[in-house]
């Protein structure tokens, strides 16, 4: 019994459908529909499907036109088509177009009807353990190189943590597809700072006016990570963003027709710009009204639907009680709200810094053999 396998059967014959669902009822949870419209439906409504098995010739939307649209948008989902109409160009346009797994043809026998949807199903888990086992793979070595990446320089990498979430509610609300690029492109979006004296780090965090040199060195840090991300697999367009992260708005602008439908890794670079600009400012002690105000009159900066959504929803966490802790009763989660010093003068964590795991051991580390200056004020993570 396989039953949280979903089937989808698509067939403008009811008895056909009828017939499906009779022998196969036992192994699967067997879903109908009497068209191509009705399945993609049925696909939003009822999905996710591991197999869609469509009929060629029914009305409005034939099974070429229906598979070829299942691939673009469900491309786990492994599709078949069961015809009468197997001549041999139909199956080489199915083949060609939708991608299918199996061309079979009515009548077609229970014995290999089960066969291949057997196959089907063993091909579909394939596909998903795949790439379960790479998103989270990568997922979780991305995660320790910023959580080491944090430890080299606190300062750059503290506003990670900060603006994460920011960024990903932007991205959401404004209907990007890949978040996992967006996620994976914040998280490692200050890796070329690691190249910039710390003493630079803490002039921009400060506000302080840089050189000429200076200037250019950080607007340089972009550059430096692409290089570094832009030959792994898979980041190709996560290095894009990074890249074009402190690219002004005004150059998208410039292309009226562009901006109309604004290509999605331009949009997450344009994203990373803003929430991190506000990030900034916000470090330096302005309000969230003072932020929103000057970014609002800077449309040449900043994209105005980014900025529109950061002022609808309010991410700073002045509102919550502040804690002041010694190093023994601090705890996972839990966010830096004034800088932690060793007693050497050393920065440990800055104004910010979520306190992961690695980095609470880190305190606790030190505190044992060099000392740290307690009291620590810290706030909990408004999304822990």
């Amino acid at each position: 019994m396989e039953k949280e396998i979903k089937i989808l059967f698509v067939d403008d014959e009811v008895n056909v459908l009828d017939s499906m669902r009779r022998q196969l009822r036992k192994r699967y949870d067997i879903v109908t529909a009497l068209s191509g419209r009705e399945a993609l439906e049925k696909m939003k409504t009822e999905g996710p499907f591991a197999v869609v098995v469509s009929d060629m010739r029914m009305p409005e939307m034939d099974g070429i036109q229906l598979l070829k649209e299942m691939k673009a948008l469900y491309p786990d989902t492994v599709r078949m088509m069961l015809t009468g109409n197997a001549d041999q160009e139909t199956a080489t346009e199915a083949v060609n177009q939708g991608q299918i797994f199996r061309f079979l043809t009515k009548p077609c026998p229970v014995a290999l009807l089960t066969t291949s949807i057997a196959l089907a199903v063993r091909q579909h888990r394939l596909i998903t353990a795949e790439k379960q086992l790479l998103d989270e793979t990568l997922n979780g070595t991305v995660k320790v190189l910023s959580e080491l990446l944090s430890f080299a320089k606190p300062t750059a990498f503290s506003s990670v943590s900060r603006v994460r979430a920011m960024a990903m509610d932007i991205a959401r609300s404004l209907g990007l597809s890949s978040l996992w690029q967006m996620d994976i492109a914040v998280l490692l979006s200050q890796v070329g700072c690691v190249t910039l004296p710390d003493e630079l780090l803490s002039k921009i965090y400060s506000g302080v006016e840089l050189s000429a040199e200076e200037e250019e060195m950080y607007r340089n840090h972009p550059k430096i990570a692409a290089s570094l991300l832009e030959h792994i697999p898979r980041m190709e367009n996560v290095a894009f963003i990074i890249e074009h992260q402190f690219k002004d708005y005004s150059v998208y602008a410039e292309r009226s027709e562009y901006i109309e439908d604004e290509d999605e890794l331009s949009l997450a670079a344009q994203i990373l710009k803003a929430a991190f600009a506000y990030d900034m400012l916000m470090f330096r002690g302005k309000s969230h009204e003072e932020v929103i105000r000057d970014m609002s009159h800077q449309q040449e900066l900043y994209n105005p639907r980014v900025v529109k959504r950061i002022k609808k929803v309010r991410y700073d966490d002045t509102s919550q009680e502040v804690l002041s802790l010694r190093v023994q009763d601090l705890a996972v989660g839990m966010v830096v709200e004034k800088e932690i010093i060793a007693k050497n003068g050393t920065l440990l964590a800055p104004r910010g810094q979520e306190l992961t795991w690695p980095v609470l051991q880190g305190l606790v580390n030190f505190s044992r053999k060099v000392g740290v200056k307690e009291p620590i004020m810290v706030r909990m993570n408004r999304t822990a």
